[in-house]
């Protein structure tokens, strides 16, 4: 076989530029290496497979834990249009949800108030039934969101939810020059991409285990928080740290916020603030809101 292989009993003979030598036989070129390699493949999916059904079962346990399961009948048209009449227009003493997350649903860095359009419904309905129950009690500007969403009633929020995970125009995200010219202090990006997507060994797991690729969400159970508010992330990360916040389903958060230094929550937010949405060659953003 000229410029190929010669099988023989013990080894190949292979011939190329420098000549011919005897090596080990491939193992697909011996019967028995060949069933060996099937065997072990099928072993490996058969392995691949069951941690992929652990994974979806955690996720599924977890959600069901913190309240996350969705029905589909939740998310439909007429729910969005009475969630849509809310949040431009208000509902009694509750003023219109855009007044401070704008009316793309954007937020606003000047506020600490966050993004709202997209990042994921069964996180925003937990979230406002949080606040209505008194399991999440913000600080600051936030405490207003326990009144809020105590004055709509269970639909009320479900319906805003479904709207403003509706929300999918243009992205408005954080101005980092301008908050950093207004003193606002700001980390370094690529500090914080190394977290996002590795962690810190010994410290805390990286953000895309479970938030996904550059923090585009994982739904039910984790929200979009790629291209979120840097000045929301930052209030948010040290209230997950100082156990102010403390709603996170198995005190997932607060287990991995509180070895995040002053730095690291900077360096965190300044790169979710402004991540991709896409990975290179692949310009489709997967569904992760519903």
């Amino acid at each position: 076989m000229p410029g190929g292989a010669v099988e023989g009993t013990v080894g190949v003979r292979r011939r190329g530029i420098g000549g011919s030598h005897i090596g080990p036989a491939h193992p697909l070129n011996d019967k028995k290496g060949w069933i060996i390699m099937h065997a072990l493949q099928g072993k490996f999916a058969i392995a691949s497979l069951l941690a992929g059904l652990v994974g979806f079962w955690c996720v599924d346990a977890i959600a069901g834990e913190a309240g996350l399961g969705v029905s589909p009948a939740e998310l439909s048209e007429a729910s969005i249009v009475r969630g849509k009449a809310i949040f431009n227009g208000g509902k009694g003493d509750v003023p219109a949800c855009m007044t401070c997350h704008g009316a793309g649903g954007w937020g606003l860095d000047a506020m600490g108030a966050a993004r709202l359009a997209g990042i994921g419904y069964p996180y925003l309905v937990k979230q406002l039934s949080d606040f209505a129950n008194g399991k999440r009690t913000p600080g600051g500007a936030g405490a207003v969101m326990v009144v809020y969403a105590a004055g709509l009633s269970e639909q009320e929020r479900h319906d805003v939810a479904a709207y403003a995970s509706s929300l999918n125009g243009p992205p408005d995200l954080s101005d980092l020059n301008q908050l950093k010219q207004d003193g606002t202090a700001i980390g370094e990006r690529y500090l914080g991409e190394a977290i996002v997507k590795y962690g810190v060994y010994g410290k805390v797991s990286a953000c895309s285990s479970c938030h996904g690729y550059n923090g585009r969400g994982a739904a039910p159970l984790f929200p979009v928080i790629g291209q979120q508010k840097y000045t929301y992330l930052v209030n948010q990360l040290n209230s997950w740290r100082d156990g102010s916040r403390a709603n996170d389903p198995y005190e997932m958060m607060r287990k991995m916020a509180k070895n995040l230094t002053d730095a690291d929550i900077a360096n965190l937010a300044t790169f979710l603030a402004t991540a991709k949405t896409t990975t290179v060659g692949d310009a489709e953003i997967p569904v992760t809101t519903q």
